[in-house]
């Protein structure tokens, strides 16, 4: 039941980071919907971690050279995620509440995709590998 619990939690922390990027695109006064660019980072940020967990098998090494790169990588993307909205902000493209408002989207979105995976990223029963 703890399973659920969590499911619901994290679907819960995905829509409420959606409406903050939701609301810094339609809000009348910002009206711009620049900041939706960011939906492909949310799609690319755990596809390094998932290839890498597939591909090398669990070794009590302290480091992998694979897990350490996707985990690299995975780096550069939400760091991307964050400096684009400012990107956007700085070219006055958008308004920097609109720039504010993505922030905290990314914040609470990345913290959901983190949540998931400490969740479900275990080797027991309730692993998001067997889906």
């Amino acid at each position: 039941m703890a399973g659920i619990k969590a499911l619901i939690s994290l679907s819960f922390g995905g829509a409420v980071g959606l409406m903050f990027l939701m609301l810094g695109c339609a809000l009348p006064q910002y009206n711009k919907y620049w900041p939706l660019f960011v939906l492909f980072f949310y799609i690319l940020s755990p596809i390094p971690y998932c290839i890498a967990r597939r591909v090398v098998e669990d070794t009590d090494a302290a480091s992998n050279a694979c897990k350490e790169l996707a985990l690299f990588l995975t780096t550069g993307i939400v760091v991307s995620a964050f400096g684009l909205p400012i990107v956007f902000a700085r070219a006055q493209l958008i308004y920097w509440g609109a720039c504010a408002l993505v922030l905290t989207g990314n914040t609470v979105i990345f913290a959901t995709i983190l949540g998931f995976f400490l969740v479900f990223g275990s080797n027991d029963d309730f692993s998001w590998q067997q889906w």
